[in-house]
């Protein structure tokens, strides 16, 4: 479900982190990846281990292109106390916008069940996704 160059940019970071190698521009060429995309990337995207430690987990959402919409879904993710590590929207579509967040959610509120439930009923909302957990 992932694009390939977030899977690229999760083996270019373990070269780095294993010592395998030691410059970015050689993580990315062993891995087939341009520069622009693991930097893109790599504050955004981590192996599943890391995401069981820092509690972090992926959605992707499938928004109404309507003004506000963003806005009322951020705000419903603060009240939850969660925090918005990275976001990525794409190109609204159709009249649709996929937006990828990743959360940090060690200081919620609500469980994650919960949450989703309620970025579900907000009325610009037309699918919600769990694409990557660590709870």
């Amino acid at each position: 479900m992932l694009p390939e160059a977030m899977l690229k940019t999760v083996e270019a970071k373990q070269l780095l982190e294993s010592g395998k190698c030691e410059k970015i521009n050689v993580a990315v060429q062993q891995v087939d990846l341009s520069r622009s995309a693991f930097y893109k990337y790599k504050d955004g995207i981590f192996p599943f281990h890391t995401m069981v430690k820092e509690k972090i987990i992926t959605l992707s959402i499938h928004l109404e292109d309507r003004s506000g919409t963003l806005s009322k879904l951020l705000s419903l993710i603060a009240q939850t106390g969660a925090n918005v590590l990275t976001i990525n929207q794409t190109i609204p579509l159709q009249g649709r916008a996929t937006i990828t967040l990743s959360i940090e959610t060690a200081a919620m509120n609500d469980n994650v069940t919960i949450l989703l439930k309620k970025i579900e009923q907000l009325d610009s909302v037309v699918k919600v996704e769990l694409i990557g957990s660590g709870t």
